[in-house]
């Protein structure tokens, strides 16, 4: 297919050159390069193409270029994708080699093609492939194997297109296809992109702990339905936020297990049809070595090819963190309202202006992004559902819109946490007097007084502070129901807002304190 032979320079054409043999894509191929420009001719099975000169992808990415304009979004935007690609290309050439298919100084140049992509970040603009593309990935594959080819070329002294001396498909795609190559590097990817994710919930977690302690001796009332409840302390609230965030560091690192395990080797549709039966076993070997990953070969290979279960699972799970995330920040929004007329509880750090119209309004701008960061995961969500519940037989077409639906996931997620703890979380001040305030006005209380009261008792306090807009302490008070000591013991802090064993007085049914629960 290529155009140039075994020449070390490419000859350089024109735009405005006589026309080369339109394919489907016509004269867009060339997608906005002006006239004068300078080009090359490739060619693939469906005729010949313009390639810009300097480019170092070759055909079939000239044409996924014109036929996929979509979202924008290139493959190149995700550099954990382009890496993962690398890595597949040079395991399958070390296995390869390893075989004796692939010649030593092709192996070897392949391999150094892919460690400058790998570690040095070296053309990941030439990724440039639409995210979303029909194919199953056929496109971003042969993006990468395009790629590799001519960077590899340059490195043995040959000219970009020089593809008789190395090919995209016969050498640096060798023993795999789309199917195989493809799902593997996304779950490399996916692995790389997983570990900003659980540093960042980390941080955020060690932020809401240190609030914790902060504010273990802030009394507030807690609610129930919006309701007013029984006290607590603040401490025990961003407590509870950082506990139920850790139980996802745990989930994620289980679900991303999952991703160990690859199809490399299945080729096609899972049978291995042009892969030596011994060319599996040593990809995997080689990815896993180079990755530093300890991946596995799928067990059932046809089941593996076609099987999207591990990403739905994963993607349920950046979901529920997701629902975490913005329930809490759902609460930070409400306990830091007013500040005359709402909660009024915390105060969240002022970072902008809240209006073009009303002077002095602060507004809880990181928590309302981190609200439509979460409503973005969640949709991704089930895009990633249905776009695994659509494949059909042995493949799934429709892996593009899932890796970038997860691997946008992660990314949003990781940057949204990342700013709500600094921006956020770590500047956050109780508003200790309110808190307390609202403590001492609550019906509530009479909850704490139930043991000692009796239920009936205590609802008819609860009732009579309400109607009469009264402490329930006073009528207790009030009524002699308690003696001011045993009232004020069962009243404290600790005793509120943490199991007692209580023991009551048989003579004057007031609660003696025993022992703390553990």
């Amino acid at each position: 297919m290529a155009s140039s032979g075994d020449s070390k320079t490419d000859p350089i054409i024109h735009i405005d050159a006589p026309p080369v043999a339109a394919g489907p894509t016509g004269p867009a191929d060339m997608n906005g390069y002006g006239a004068g420009a300078s080009v090359r001719r490739e060619a693939d099975s469906l005729g010949a193409v313009c390639v810009p000169g300097d480019a170092y992808w070759g055909a079939h990415t000239q044409r996924a270029i014109g036929n996929f304009p979509v979202t924008g979004v290139k493959v190149g935007d995700f550099p954990d994708l382009v890496r993962s690609l690398a890595l597949v290309k040079h395991a399958a050439a070390l296995a390869n080699r390893r075989l004796g298919l692939l010649p030593p100084v092709k192996a070897d140049a392949i391999a150094a093609a892919c460690v400058m992509i790998h570690t040095g970040d070296r053309l990941h603009d030439q990724f440039v492939v639409d995210v979303v593309q029909g194919g199953a990935g056929t496109s971003t594959n042969m993006n990468a194997n395009e790629v590799i080819a001519n960077l590899a070329l340059e490195l043995m002294g040959r000219g970009r297109g020089a593809y008789a001396c190395l090919h995209p498909n016969d050498d640096v795609n060798m023993s795999q296809s789309t199917n195989d190559a493809y799902p593997t590097a996304v779950r490399l990817a996916l692995i790389a992109a997983t570990r900003p994710l659980l540093r960042a919930i980390d941080d955020l977690c060690y932020a809401l702990k240190a609030k914790a302690v902060a504010f273990s001796d802030v009394l507030k009332i807690g609610r129930t339905q919006l309701q007013d409840a029984v006290p607590m302390t603040l401490g025990q609230e961003f407590d509870g936020w950082s506990a139920t965030l850790r139980e996802d560091i745990g989930r994620l690192r289980e679900a991303v297990v999952l991703f160990h395990e690859v199809n490399l080797g299945a080729t096609a549709i899972g049978t291995g049809l042009t892969a030596d039966p011994r060319y599996a076993s040593l990809a995997v070997e080689e990815l896993a070595r180079l990755s530093g990953e300890p991946m596995t070969p799928a067990a059932n290979l046809v089941e593996a090819t076609s099987d999207m279960g591990a990403f739905v699972l994963f993607s349920g799970v950046l979901k529920r963190l997701a629902v975490k995330l913005s329930k809490i920040c759902n609460d930070l929004r409400l306990l830091s309202s007013g500040p005359r007329a709402g909660f009024n509880e915390i105060t969240l750090p002022a970072v902008q202006a809240g209006s073009s119209i009303m002077p002095g309004k602060i507004n809880p701008v990181i928590p309302e992004m981190v609200n439509q960061v979460a409503y973005l995961v969640i949709g991704a969500d089930l895009t990633v559902t249905m776009c695994a519940e659509g494949g059909q037989l042995q493949l799934n077409a429709f892996e593009p819109t899932i890796a970038w639906s997860l691997l946008s996931s992660l990314r949003h997620l990781t940057a949204a946490i990342e700013t709500l703890r600094l921006r956020c979380v770590e500047g956050i001040e109780a508003n200790r007097e309110h808190c307390r305030a609202g403590v001492d006005n609550a019906i509530g209380l009479v909850t704490a007084l139930g043991p000692a009261l009796g239920y009936e008792a205590a609802s008819r306090i609860a009732k009579r502070a309400l109607r009469e807009n009264r402490r329930v302490a006073d009528i207790v008070l009030e009524e002699g129901l308690m003696s001011p000591e045993a009232l004020a013991e069962a009243l404290r802090a600790e005793v509120m807002t943490a199991p007692m064993r209580l023991k009551l007085a048989r003579s004057q049914q007031e609660p003696v304190l025993d022992e703390r629960m553990e």
